[in-house]
């Protein structure tokens, strides 16, 4: 008699919301996009889309969830390490970068942390993968090399380098963090308490009253859309913020983070797409090819992964 595998569906789904979670930061791209050409900075616009997703869900949570609010001293450590590395941590060292370094490798430098969670499973749980896995992220981060295009207008610069490093860290934090808690926590508990704590860092660290006055009224030009400023940035902070985060964690209490960090690579390739599609910016053969050993690699991973874990019950 053949047994079903009852993790299938399980896996299937955590799969559909990890890589809802993905195209939904990207599609923030272009919104963020027409926010800073009307001259607000990288992290203006960061300090509200964080601290204003902070200010939505944190009551929203406390009256509808409030036992998901309810941690232990003991988890202080996993609270601050979320909000520090994966909330604000990816997204500082990332500005940081892209000032310093082309975007493309910047793109490339951070999102070197499908490799990084790997080494991590290997070396520190002592956990063997297979080699298919290994093989899969390498297509993964040549094809996103490929779609970035890292070639064209390429500098060292060591700070940018280091800091796009330390963002790679830091999304591979967000990744290992995020499973431990999301196996023990709520994930809307959870992800209101990291992003209160990520919007104080950012906060501090880019103070957004620093805009003109007046500049939430500006009108951005979204196709042929037109809205003040204000309203593209609550779009931001809940379709490109709250939302992802959430998708994200859920998958997480599934999937192993080996394979849901590569699904994240998914996110510089829609992007890509979208810009094709909204803004007119063609993909070249070579990005047509390096996006088809993205995708080649990530269904290499995801289908030669260590199998799913059961959901835990916070």
């Amino acid at each position: 008699m053949a047994t079903v595998d009852k993790s299938a569906p399980s896996r299937a789904r955590a799969t559909g919301l990890s890589l809802t979670s993905w195209v939904l930061f990207a599609s923030s791209g272009p919104v963020a996009k027409a926010v800073l050409a009307t001259g607000w900075s990288p992290g203006a616009v960061t300090a509200v889309r964080i601290g204003l997703a902070a200010v939505l869900l944190l009551p929203a949570v406390g009256v509808l969830r409030p036992r998901a609010l309810r941690f232990r001293r003991g988890d202080l450590g996993l609270l601050l390490g979320y909000g520090l590395l994966g909330v604000a941590g990816v997204q500082l060292f990332f500005f940081v970068a892209v000032a310093r370094v082309p975007v493309g490798v910047a793109m490339v430098l951070v999102n070197l942390a499908p490799a990084l969670v790997a080494l991590w499973v290997r070396v520190v749980r002592r956990t063997r993968l297979p080699g298919p896995v290994w093989l899969g992220i390498a297509l993964a981060v040549a094809g996103l090399a490929l779609v970035a295009q890292i070639w064209q207008g390429a500098r060292l610069d060591l700070l940018g380098v280091a800091a796009g490093l330390g963002a790679a860290i830091c999304s591979a934090g967000y990744f290992l963090l995020g499973e431990h808690g999301a196996s023990r926590h709520d994930p809307f508990g959870l992800t209101a308490a990291g992003l209160a704590i990520g919007a104080v860092v950012v906060l501090a660290v880019s103070p957004p009253w620093a805009q003109p006055p007046g500049s939430l009224s500006t009108p951005v030009v979204l196709g042929d859309l037109r809205v003040p400023v204000w309203v593209a940035l609550v779009a931001l902070a809940v379709a490109g913020t709250v939302l992802p985060y959430l998708a994200g964690l859920q998958s997480l209490r599934v999937l192993p983070p080996a394979a849901a960090s590569v699904l994240a690579l998914v996110e510089p390739l829609v992007a890509a797409a979208l810009a094709w599609l909204l803004l007119g910016e063609a993909l070249g053969p070579a990005q047509l090819a390096g996006a088809v050993l993205l995708l080649a690699g990530a269904i290499l991973v995801q289908l030669a992964g260590p199998k799913a874990r059961r959901p835990a019950r916070p």
